[in-house]
């Protein structure tokens, strides 16, 4: 006897049959669609789930959260990870060579013994702030593109397709889930701002045979230039990951980072040209840091109507409301696909 046989001996079950045992024929807002739905179900039981409790030994948090960690970083270098596109892929590494060009003229001017060039590019409180914090290139060109190019998916795309499930399913809090997303994020831009940073001066150390006297002497000013690249780094991801939070797709996010970061700047520079008034440089995260990575390094200031500590008060507004808008999108995000 066929399995159609034992389900309804009297008629042969058909599609529209298992529709209705699943739905009922009518709309549900007839009084006798119960009756309907209950007189198709005799003919068998259609679905059935049990859960049973799990009794094994969980991971330790630790690797939990380094499967999430490792998952969006390998992604960068090799397959079986977080699938980044190749075009974002290829402009992390141009970015990459493209930061290092200071590191390679001090290594020309090393070898062609000039002096001049040495001063246009070897390391001094002016190279280093315009190394970490320059607006053209870096933070024109480089910086906040990869930022945008980094943020536009994290967690846009755990919204859209619903991939928090395997993450919330799991015993993964909240809080790691945005540790994770947010460190993934700050350590691939460190690779193109921060490692180029160290690799620049190593460059003058080999080049010009620089002893432990100057180290010592010029350490302070390399800490306060990576503090800088630090500050730039924790803004830029802050930002992103909370326009990605709001967002279901990838593009809003990247957009939406490049139009805060050029948009304030260009709109404070026109206030300034037409009234001579720079107030509105503390609506601009760049302009923010790049006036507190000034007061930092102790390079010259560009930003004179106001004290640095108004620029570091708005950045850190900034980065507060970013994080607090992160934080409760993701505390809304469900175990299904929304």
């Amino acid at each position: 006897m066929s399995e159609a046989e034992e389900l309804t001996p009297e008629a042969p079950v058909t599609g529209k049959g298992r529709m209705d045992v699943a739905w009922g024929a009518n709309t549900g807002d007839e009084p006798d669609a119960s009756t309907n739905v209950a007189s198709t179900a005799k003919s068998g039981e259609i679905f059935e789930q049990e859960y049973t409790q799990w009794n094994g030994t969980l991971n330790p948090r630790w690797m939990r959260n380094w499967a999430i960690l490792r998952h969006h970083l390998l992604g960068i270098f090799k397959k079986g990870h977080r699938p980044w596109s190749m075009p974002t892929r290829i402009f992390i590494l141009i970015a990459f060579l493209a930061s290092l060009g200071d590191a390679a003229m001090t290594l020309l001017a090393s070898l062609i013994g000039s002096a001049e060039v040495h001063s246009w590019f070897g390391v001094n409180r002016d190279n280093l702030y315009g190394h970490v914090l320059g607006f053209f290139p870096r933070n024109v060109l480089w910086y906040p593109i990869v930022a945008a190019l980094l943020v536009g998916g994290v967690i846009s795309e755990d919204r859209h397709h619903g991939t928090s499930a395997l993450y919330f399913s799991r015993p993964v809090s909240r809080f790691d889930y945005i540790g994770m997303k947010y460190l993934s994020v700050v350590l691939i831009q460190s690779f193109v701002v921060l490692l180029t940073y160290f690799i620049y001066f190593l460059a003058e150390i080999l080049a010009f045979g620089r002893g432990w006297s100057w180290m010592l002497d010029v350490f302070p000013m390399f800490l306060a230039g990576l503090i800088a690249g630090m500050i730039l780094i924790v803004t830029y991801t802050s930002l992103g990951l909370s326009l990605s939070s709001v967002s279901r797709g990838r593009f809003f996010p990247g957009i939406g980072l490049l139009a805060i970061v050029f948009g304030t700047k260009t709109l404070a520079s026109i206030v300034k040209n037409l009234f001579e008034r720079e107030i509105l440089y503390l609506l601009s995260p760049y302009d923010c840091v790049a006036h507190v990575g000034q007061a930092i390094i102790g390079t010259q200031p560009t930003y004179d109507q106001y004290p640095w500590t108004y620029s570091l008060v708005s950045l850190v507004a900034m980065n507060a409301a970013a994080l607090y808008i992160l934080a409760t999108r993701v505390s809304s995000m469900e175990v299904t696909r929304e």
